[in-house]
């Protein structure tokens, strides 16, 4: 696998081609290399526009490789270049290689702001290669088994990334939880606070945006709930690079920016494994955001909200198996001396014990890791306005056969097509795999479902219609019912 993020606003002068790359993997590859990848995407790019001019190209397949592109920002590309297996008659969806891409680049601005302010506040390049060098391989460190990087294939395709996945509470649970909200954003006292609430890895509670809420789950689900920070970890040879190192792949060939040597930048790593840790008060602490002047304390956590483009402190509470984030204006918190009064109020005006409440009823009725699991089915639902998920457990995806979760691969590049074309309303697939197992696909509105059917995988069309019919009257409150 290639990747590479490029700039189409630098490089223009002829010798200095070279300045437009902003991050390429494996960085062992030679100069050359780099140069014809570049080239040969801009390329691709600047061909397909004067057919397409609105919509930019997303993907090119060869026999060999499947080319995914992904306009990150205006004029800044990223570039994701895969080898296919030319005896497999399994592809990699170019749709899910693109979410990828984009949940990469939405969880770096979380974090840094957007690539071009980087890239905009020093000439050289050398500071936002640096940041996009440590943030891109730290994050591309949970796609490596061993020293082998594995991306999302057929047998995903019954996961949805950059989306939440939401857990049933009752309705008592559920008065409790917004009765915790409050008392959690009340004890920052007259700021605007949002907050985050998980339950394992499943969302509870949200008051952000559709998309802000989506990239803080993520990041907690990667970094900050119990599975999480108990999750085994190991820092790869290139992650862990010095920004001096990286900066010599670009300038080593480019002697008229040897003012970007300097590697004194602080680069924030929020991706990287190993970095939170609860403490004996129930808060989880890092010493990512690095430490204060006088070096009595580390710095609170922020982030950049995309809503409001505000900065805001992120404090995280966790109880066993729920986890509580609480964000709060950098500019209306007095920095750590603020953060450590707002910690006391949530101790002391038991917003604590509110979580152990919340925490307990929601243990008591999780029905485990099988709670959405329904027999004889393996399904995918996604609603695509909501930015909400839910899916067969993943334990159970595994006893489908390999023509099943090749079958519904092809099913959703099917539909993919479908929505490139425009057709968002009452579309139907139906696909026969050569284990005789049915798949079927519908798409109404902003709302997706996918379903398998191995257990009626000698009957009829339709049986498989009728039984998709049953899950969504019974499963999805008749959302995807053709009647």
């Amino acid at each position: 696998m290639q990747l590479c993020v490029f700039d189409l606003r630098r490089g223009q002068t002829e010798g200095q081609e070279l300045d437009k790359i902003l991050f390429f993997y494996p960085s062992d590859v030679s100069i050359a290399t780099r140069l014809s990848v570049i080239g040969l995407s801009e390329g691709l790019i600047t061909f397909t526009r004067i057919f397409s001019p609105e919509t930019p190209c997303e993907s090119i397949k060869t026999q060999m490789h499947s080319h995914v592109f992904y306009e990150a920002e205006p004029q800044i590309w990223m570039v994701m270049i895969v080898e296919e297996d030319e005896n497999s008659e399994y592809i990699r969806r170019v749709d899910c290689l693109r979410e990828v891409l984009n949940e990469l680049h939405s969880l770096f601005v979380m974090f840094n702001g957007s690539i071009r302010s980087l890239a905009d506040k020093e000439p050289t390049g050398a500071l936002v290669r640096t940041h996009l060098h440590c943030f891109i391989m730290d994050f591309l460190s949970d796609y490596f088994v061993g020293k082998k990087l594995v991306l999302p294939d057929f047998r995903d395709s019954l996961k949805e990334c950059r989306t939440l996945q939401m857990i049933t509470a009752g309705r008592e649970a559920a008065l409790d939880v917004q009765s915790l909200v409050r008392v959690l954003e009340s004890c920052a006292g007259n700021a605007k606070c949002y907050t985050l609430v998980l339950f394992q890895d499943l969302m509870v509670s949200t008051n952000l945006s559709s998309v802000d809420s989506v990239r803080l789950f993520t990041y907690a689900v990667l970094r900050l709930t119990p599975q999480a920070l108990s999750r085994p970890y190991s820092h790869s040879k290139e992650s862990n690079s010095s920004p001096g190192a990286v900066l010599d792949q670009y300038h080593h060939h480019n002697s008229h920016d040897a003012a970007g040597r300097n590697s004194s930048y602080s680069v924030l790593r929020p991706l990287q494994r190993g970095k939170w840790f609860k403490g004996e008060d129930g808060f989880l602490l890092t010493d990512t955001w690095g430490l204060e002047v006088d070096g009595s304390m580390h710095k609170s956590p922020t982030i950049w909200l995309h809503e409001t483009e505000e900065k805001m402190y992120m404090l995280v509470y966790q109880h066993r198996s729920l986890t509580a984030v609480l964000l709060m204006p950098v500019s209306s918190i007095n920095g750590e001396p603020g953060i450590a009064r707002v910690k006391q109020q949530i101790i002391e005006h038991q917003a604590s014990m509110k979580i152990f409440k919340v925490e307990e009823k929601l243990s008591r009725g999780w029905a485990g890791e099988n709670a959405y699991h329904v027999s004889g089915y393996r399904y995918l639902m996604v609603d695509r306005d909501g930015g909400v998920s839910r899916a067969t457990p993943p334990g159970k995806v595994t006893t489908l056969t390999k023509e099943s979760l090749g079958c519904v691969n092809k099913l959703r590049s099917e539909v993919d097509w479908e929505k490139r074309r425009g057709n968002w309303r009452d579309v139907e697939i139906c696909l026969r795999a050569k284990n005789n197992a049915w798949h079927v696909g519908r798409l109404t509105g902003g709302k997706e479902l996918y379903v398998v059917l191995e257990k009626g995988a000698h009957e009829t069309l339709l049986y498989a219609s009728d039984a998709v019919e049953r899950f969504s009257d019974r499963y999805c409150g008749g959302a995807f019912s053709l009647n």
